[in-house]
């Protein structure tokens, strides 16, 4: 693997057909949740691979038993306690999304079990995204206590439309990969054993189609996730502003303790 990978240690590479790049997040005894160092390389890697002249399509799915299960608790209580940690992320989570939205090669997702976070973000915003029937896509941002920023804003009502976005993510309401198909939020929904297989079937497609076709097509429909760009910088702002307060507090040590969250039930806004 070439050495322009070596600094993403959160990731594994590996290339399981002739121009198909393969992202694997290991941090499968955490089911994949996003650190301070998964995040960052989630947010960067795909400036690299856009340089990157050998692959001409990408997989990325999560290890162990979940594709990934959002962000790790002690990245959120930094978030909330210091302010320069707080705006990197902000800047990473800025990043992520619109890094994957301007790589030029095409991204194959394959997820199963829980899909969440950061993980999730490139997971919907994959050109091809693939759910195995396992597969539990979750917003949790009101959960946290904090606003559904994150790619939802950008790509939820896009895909599945208005109701069904405010639906998932006002409830925080799971969604099976058969239902995910079902409502268009992402492209195909396939039994958990035949998921690796799938992916590797279409990235192999993408890899061997005409490259310059296959990236302009790419680049000329992600204008619909641009024209929302907007939307989703106001998302961010007020998700990140969420991180300040009381909710997100209360959200935090609800997870912690594995209790339901008690919010307060007025609010001055």
């Amino acid at each position: 693997m070439s050495d322009r990978y070596s600094a993403y240690d959160r990731l594994i590479f590996d290339r399981p057909l002739d121009r198909v790049l393969r992202i694997t997040m290991a941090r499968p005894d955490k089911l994949n949740a996003a650190d301070h160092d998964m995040h960052r390389q989630l947010a960067e890697v795909w400036r690299t691979i856009d340089a990157d002249p050998e692959p001409n399509a990408v997989i990325l799915r999560g290890a162990g038993r979940g594709f990934s299960s959002g962000g790790d608790l002690d990245l959120v209580e930094d978030m909330a306690d210091d302010f320069q940690v707080r705006a990197r992320v902000w800047k990473e989570a800025r990043d992520l999304v619109y890094n994957v939205i301007n790589c030029g090669k095409p991204i194959v997702s394959a997820m199963h079990g829980p899909a969440v976070g950061a993980g999730l973000v490139a997971g919907l915003l994959a050109d091809v995204s693939i759910a195995a029937r396992s597969a539990r896509i979750i917003d949790g941002h009101t959960r946290l206590g904090v606003a559904a920023g994150d790619h939802a804003a950008i790509v939820w009502p896009l895909l599945c439309g208005m109701a069904k976005a405010k639906y998932h993510l006002l409830l925080c309401e799971p969604m099976s990969g058969e239902e995910a198909e079902r409502c268009g939020l992402v492209s195909l929904c396939v039994e958990d054993d035949a998921l690796e297989a799938t992916s590797l079937e279409v990235a192999g497609r993408l890899a061997a189609a005409a490259p310059s076709a296959i990236r302009w097509t790419k680049y000329t429909l992600n204008n619909w996730l641009r024209l929302a760009g907007p939307s989703f910088d106001a998302s961010l702002a007020l998700e990140f502003l969420g991180f300040t307060g009381p909710e997100l507090r209360e959200g935090l040590a609800s997870l912690r303790e594995k209790r339901a969250p008690a919010f307060e039930p007025d609010s001055p806004l």
